[in-house]
């Protein structure tokens, strides 16, 4: 009889352990599913082999070993596992009424539940890491549309309950726009209103410490500032379909942000390639901003003789010291006229640990003052000091102490005939050098002068530099690095030049016609 009793025990235990725990349930669930199109990466695995980042195709298979990574690239490894593919998959599904491609959806997402346990040992370091989490839940939540499985459900939940996590949350990143959208979508899907409203209050507060209130995004890279834009777009769609209001603080730095973006871009439609950010970048659909100069506290300096692909463009970098996405870029100056670029950085390469994507992020990897026999400290932050600006042309003063000593760096603009002039100085006792990488093809009139001697000295031409002009790519470049001064003015014209330095005034001879300006450039005159 014991007997008995203790096998119909252990036949209930049994049961109640196959009992799904009550809890939030796609089998339940009034919410509606969303399912951006714009969100998804324009990836078809039903084509046999997938790409991610332009790098060669690699097949996946139907029983996916997740824990490949055949490039050995961080960025590679994380669209694997944001499984936004699958998102298109289910797109196509809706597109063409062709099951197939769902079918694929499920079973793929089903795979990667399966295969990835959180805190699974041997499992990927992408599988749960904090950005795949936000990019691949909106992706599940598409596929809910059609697939209400228990698994699907389940997984959903811990998405939520991870993405909840105030320990795990990036806020005032773009990782944490992210969380946010995807939090959003899974408590709007579910009905969980607890997990919809904590991601409002999130993404506004987010959004308020990541863009200030001229629309510098703090990430301290223009290319982030349109990821952000158009990920704010994706949360606008989703606060709407969800059925509550946007916030009207959310909607301001939103709109705050077209005008940083738009200064940003080049007279050739390319985005400055400050930071973190490819120099191949054409963003569309910006406002052109109302000034042709924008100077932003966030530490930006933007300005253009008109709107035309022909006109000059600079840009110069001080401000807060690095984070997130920037560089140590501090005094650096980009220089763009007649079409074409004339000064540029070494650029973005990809966020790989190789010794070039590192040394991009050095001082030396852009246009800077450097002092010589003192070390660099990094995150120091740099001081707009005085600044002139008039139609015809602008005049920019900055310091700091990020070699320990006093540097200053004037940046004079003349928009009357093209021609950019630099001065460099540091105090007595001490002595810089300064970096110019030149465009590849361009071969602008650059002259140096020792001040205050008015003396011309050339700088050394090295022509075994290189640029990334896009993700992964390099290309040869030539830097001329100075010798070493105390005060250098640098004169720079993007065609044929003279230039001359008499009784501490410089002329300058272009094709079209002479500029003169005292070479402390306090003033400027044609």
């Amino acid at each position: 009889m014991k007997r008995l009793i203790v096998l119909a025990l252990l036949a209930v235990l049994a049961t109640s352990c196959l009992v799904r725990p009550s809890g939030p349930s796609l089998a339940d669930a009034r919410g509606k599913p969303m399912c951006d199109r714009s969100q998804f990466a324009a990836a078809d695995a039903m084509k046999g082999p997938i790409s991610f980042l332009g790098l060669p195709p690699v097949e996946l298979g139907t029983d996916v070993d997740w824990r490949m990574d055949p490039y050995r690239n961080r960025s590679w490894a994380l669209n694997l596992h944001s499984l936004r593919w699958i998102g298109r998959l289910v797109v196509a599904f809706e597109t063409t009424g062709d099951a197939a491609p769902l079918r694929r959806a499920e079973q793929t997402a089903h795979d990667w539940v399966k295969d990835n346990p959180r805190g699974g040992a041997g499992i990927s370091e992408w599988a749960w890491a904090e950005h795949a989490i936000a990019l691949r839940a909106p992706a599940l939540v598409c596929l809910s549309t059609y697939v209400k499985a228990d698994w699907l459900s389940d997984s959903l939940v811990e998405h939520a309950e991870v993405l909840a996590d105030p320990a795990l949350y990036e806020g005032g990143h773009n990782h944490g726009l992210d969380q946010d959208i995807a939090l959003l979508g899974i408590g709007c899907r579910l009905g969980v209103a607890e997990w919809r409203d904590l991601a409002l209050r999130r993404m506004t507060d987010s959004a308020q410490r990541a863009i200030d209130g001229q629309g510098t995004l703090h990430e301290q890279a223009p290319r982030y500032g349109v990821y952000v834009h158009q990920r704010l777009g994706v949360a606008f769609h989703s606060i709407k379909e969800c059925g509550v209001g946007v916030p009207s603080a959310l909607s301001a730095r939103r709109a705050a942000l077209e005008s940083y973006i738009g200064h940003a871009i080049q007279p050739d439609g390319r985005l400055t390639a400050i930071g973190d950010g490819p120099a191949d970048m054409r963003p569309t659909g910006f406002p052109r901003p109302r000034t042709t100069v924008g100077v932003f506290d966030g530490g930006y300096v933007f300005g253009r003789t008109g709107w035309t692909r022909d006109s000059a463009f600079y840009s110069i970098r001080f401000g807060p010291p690095r984070r997130y996405h920037g560089h140590e870029d501090h005094m650096s100056v980009t220089y763009q006229a007649k079409g074409r670029d004339v000064l540029v950085e070494a650029g973005f390469h990809s966020y790989e640990k190789g010794a070039y994507p590192k040394w991009t992020v050095t001082p030396e990897a852009h246009n800077v003052p450097v002092v010589e026999g003192q070390p660099f400290r990094p995150g120091t932050a740099t001081r707009l000091v005085g600044s002139s600006i008039t139609r015809t042309r602008q005049s920019y003063e900055f310091t700091d102490d990020a070699y320990g000593v006093s540097r200053t760096r004037k940046v004079l603009v003349n928009h009357g005939r093209d021609v950019l002039a630099v001065l460099d100085e540091v105090p007595e006792g001490h002595t810089l050098r300064n970096l110019w990488h030149l465009a590849p093809g361009s071969r602008p009139t650059l002259v140096q002068l020792e001040m205050p001697a008015c003396k011309q000295i050339g700088g050394r031409r090295e022509g075994k530099g290189e640029i990334s002009p896009g993700y992964l790519k390099r290309v040869p470049s030539v830097t001329i690095t100075s010798p070493a001064a105390r005060s250098l003015l640098t004169v720079v014209v993007p065609g044929k030049a003279q230039v001359t330095c008499d009784g501490g005034t410089v002329t300058v001879g272009t094709e079209d016609g002479p500029v003169t300006f005292p070479a402390t450039l306090t003033a400027f005159r044609r």
